[in-house]
């Protein structure tokens, strides 16, 4: 009580004022409020008109984060001013050159201003920022008065240092939040006792479940296997798992299945577990990280499927040509001219075979690595091109009758021959794969001003919507019991496609089950 009746009334009164505008500055969080709050004081305390605080950026220069009584159009020129205000600071130059600037800033707003007071805002050594009070009239402070200035200036520095790294923090949290919420693949929060407490939106599209449905269920109400390998998050949590986190092994929980939707349809998952511990050990979180693997597993069961039929391609030709190699080497038998050339043709075709698989294979993987396929182009007849391709497939065949209806006149394109001969190809030998009972396979043509189209129609046994979406993929082999009966890789239609869209042109394909299928090749005529 005697220290307080002993100052004079108007140091009692900046005291107490000085007191609770610290507390009120170091009590808020929000950037942009402590600036004003702090602002606002030290026009008041100083007598001040307006006034500017200037914060340090990462490239060490200052730049107007508040102003009062200041046009809002002056800080971009108050910005340069800074910077050479800045520069000043940089290069220790003198007292009365930093004074000099800050004539100049005041200038810049007003002419009428008389004085700038300026106050740095420092936190533990480390220059925050500056504050700037602009005054109507020269007056010279007391000792006193600076001193409480100083003090106020420290306080608005701890308050500033404590915006800024709330700000950072919050500005890391909504990056975190988008990140969960919109990330591309399923995100959730689980308590400790694997109840969900956060549910992405892609979570959602995977599971049919919506977030406000699965916030609060356990776990195991939602994640419903049909199939599963790997340790359930459970079992991993009573063997220990979160405590070996603890104690430094880092090790994540993985899992993978078949995870039953809400509507009952099952989608390929990988479920990634990583718990979060606080710094006495203890689990308060678990982030599980949800993947589709739906395509993956397609890719992997497709590119199975291909290694064990290419094998099965490759051996064949091999086995036969090494059979017949064999029979016409054997010492104890006198082969006539006939047999020997129809043995030796039989080798050829298997060669020949053998030889156009190997092709597929390297342009596939050509086209896998380089994205595109490399042509040769001329002057090419598709009419004739498919009359000697349908000639060859008829001697080929005796179920199957061929017919070719092609637009007369029809014109020339300019494309590769080699590789459009490997399209033709390719569709008339699907065309008699996928028609055993027979029937006639129609090929024809016809032309616009622009492009030339050409067609293969079978009577065979056609596709399903599901199929005709995927035909053309690399690897892709239709699923039904004839497919297992007829010899292919799963290349022929993905390398057809990539042949025609090198050519700037495009395939498609109409069908129905049981009811045949015609694929469509259109090509730029120029």
């Amino acid at each position: 009580m005697m220290n307080k009746l002993m100052l004079p009334d108007y140091q009692i009164r900046q005291r107490d004022f000085l007191l609770e505008i610290s507390r009120a500055i170091t009590a808020q969080l929000d950037l942009s409020e402590v600036l004003k709050r702090v602002l606002h004081a030290s026009i008041i305390m100083l007598a001040g008109r307006s006034g500017l605080i200037a914060l340090r950026a990462d490239d060490t220069i200052f730049y107007v984060r508040a102003i009062i009584n200041i046009p809002t159009e002056l800080v971009p020129k108050l910005n340069e001013h800074l910077y050479e205000l800045s520069l000043t600071l940089a290069q220790k130059n003198t007292i009365e050159n930093f004074n000099q600037h800050l004539r100049s800033i005041s200038t810049a707003i007003d002419d009428n201003l008389q004085q700038a007071v300026a106050m740095p805002l420092i936190f533990a050594g480390e220059p925050l920022g500056m504050m700037i009070v602009f005054r109507s009239y020269q007056s010279e402070a007391s000792p006193n008065d600076m001193q409480i200035l100083q003090s106020f200036a420290d306080q608005a520095a701890i308050a500033v240092h404590n915006a800024q790294l709330y700000e950072r923090i919050e500005t890391e949290r909504r990056k975190l939040a988008a990140i969960l919420e919109y990330g591309a693949d399923g995100m959730m929060i689980l308590e400790p006792d694997l109840t969900i407490a956060r549910f992405n939106r892609a979570l959602e599209r995977m599971t049919a479940w919506r977030a406000d449905e699965a916030i609060g269920l356990s776990q195991d109400e939602v994640i419903q296997w049909e199939k599963r390998e790997g340790m359930d998050i459970q079992t991993a949590l009573d063997n220990g798992w979160a405590n070996q986190h603890a104690q430094g092994d880092e090790s994540p929980l993985y899992l993978e299945g078949e995870l039953r939707r809400k509507d009952g349809l099952t989608v390929s998952v990988g479920i990634t577990y990583a718990p979060l511990i606080n710094a006495d050990g203890k689990l308060t979180n678990i982030i599980a990280h949800i993947r589709d693997i739906t395509n993956f597993k397609r890719a992997q069961e497709m590119q199975n499927t291909f290694i064990s039929v290419v094998s099965h391609e490759l051996k064949t030709p091999v086995a036969i040509i090494k059979g017949y190699a064999a029979t016409l080497s054997r010492p104890d038998a006198q082969w006539d001219k006939k047999t020997i050339r129809d043995n030796l043709g039989v080798i050829e075709e298997e060669a020949d075979r053998l030889n156009g698989l190997i092709q597929n294979l390297l342009t596939a993987s050509k086209l896998q690595a380089q994205g595109q396929l490399s042509l040769t182009k001329t002057e090419v007849w598709l009419d004739e091109l498919a009359t000697v391709a349908v000639e060859r497939f008829t001697s080929q065949t005796t179920k199957h009758k061929f017919k070719l209806k092609f637009q007369s006149p029809y014109p020339t394109i300019h494309a590769d021959e080699t590789r459009l001969r490997q399209v033709i190809d390719n569709l008339l030998s699907n065309a008699v794969k996928y028609s055993p009972e027979g029937g006639v396979i129609e090929v024809g043509g016809y032309a616009t001003p622009t492009t030339a189209t050409f067609y293969v129609r079978d009577s065979g046994v056609g596709l399903s919507e599901e199929d005709q979406q995927r035909i053309f993929d690399r690897f892709y082999r239709v699923d039904s019991k004839l497919s297992s009966k007829t010899q292919g890789s799963g290349l022929g239609l993905y390398l057809s496609k990539a042949i025609v869209s090198a050519h700037g042109g495009t395939i498609e394909v109409k069908s129905a089950p049981s009811r045949g299928s015609t694929f469509f090749v259109h090509l730029p005529r120029s």
